[in-house]
């Protein structure tokens, strides 16, 4: 019994510290991508897609998971799917890049915050779960917030709202799709593989010619797109399996709390009344959620407790 609870708290404590890289490294990405402003977010996105399919298969060969890439390849509905998971991932990559090379990191950041949020919606609207009354008060701040935005800031907004719209609507189709992580992405990045590369070919016969050609230095950079992308999203699925969902929520918000200080701090992004007073509604809807969540996982765990007793 005491060698069983070792094993699981190591595996828990494992699952914590693939968590916190997974989302400080996601968190960090706008160094990163401030380091290849000189390529257009397009042809970023697409030489990102060109790079990471090749991870994705060496990885999927290193785990032996062929079968199950090719059991979902075999699913018509399942494939589907998954283009439109796909077109959801990619489009949030343009949007993203654009944003950060843009300089609005602290929109982007926003973005992220308000995930979460909007994933209660959706399970909300698509999944009838329903809502407590701190998670309605939750979205009743937030919203304020925004609305706050649409009227001293609605560049900020647009940034936002569509990250966390795109991604918050990828989460979900990926939720209703029965596939792992790796076989996932490699699927996606297959349906976008064709459309990226025309992209760099299309770059590639402009006058300034592909960005790849460029500087050995941004060759390097894009070429590493496949790794930046992988690694995470590796760790990611290794914490996932090892962590609650509770846990893997709060720990979520080291990505845009990152975001945030970048932007502020590092890129001199400023802060006006208007954003200042949107990100305090945010962070308060997000106190107020992440409360709901920890006292129901508490009610939950006296539950189950009380029922082993008896």
């Amino acid at each position: 019994m005491a060698r069983s609870t070792m094993t699981t708290d190591r595996s828990s404590n494992s699952g914590v510290t693939a968590a916190i890289a997974t989302y400080t490294m996601w968190g960090l990405l706008p160094i990163y991508f401030k380091l290849l402003t000189a390529i257009p977010a397009l042809e970023l996105v697409g030489w990102r897609i060109i790079f990471t399919l090749p991870i994705c298969l060496l990885v999927i060969v290193v785990l032996r998971q062929g079968d199950d890439l090719a059991a979902a390849l075999a699913n018509r509905a399942m494939v589907l799917r998954l283009g439109l998971s796909a077109l959801l991932v990619g489009s949030n990559w343009v949007i993203y890049v654009s944003a950060v090379n843009a300089g609005h990191v602290l929109a982007a950041s926003l973005g992220y915050y308000i995930i979460p949020l909007i994933n209660v919606l959706i399970g909300t609207v698509f999944l009838r779960e329903r809502l407590g009354r701190l998670q309605w008060l939750a979205v009743g701040v937030a919203a304020a917030g925004i609305a706050l935005l649409a009227w001293e800031a609605l560049d900020m907004l647009t940034v936002a709202l569509t990250l966390a719209v795109s991604f918050a609507l990828y989460g979900y189709v990926r939720k209703v799709t029965p596939i792992g992580a790796v076989p996932g992405l490699t699927i996606e990045t297959a349906w976008l593989l064709v459309p990226a590369i025309c992209v760099a070919a299309w770059y590639g016969h402009q006058p300034a010619g592909s960005s790849m050609v460029l500087d050995w230095r941004l060759s390097l950079l894009l070429a590493s797109t496949g790794l930046v992308t992988a690694v995470p999203l590796l760790l990611f699925a290794f914490a996932a399996r090892r962590m609650s969902l509770s846990a893997l929520g709060f720990v979520q918000f080291i990505s845009p709390t990152l975001g945030f200080l970048l932007g502020h701090f590092l890129y001199g992004e400023p802060l006006d009344g208007a954003r200042t007073t949107c990100f305090v509604m945010i962070w308060i809807a997000l106190a107020l959620f992440c409360w709901d969540m920890l006292h129901k996982a508490r009610m939950n765990a006296h539950s189950k407790a009380a029922a082993a007793a008896t």
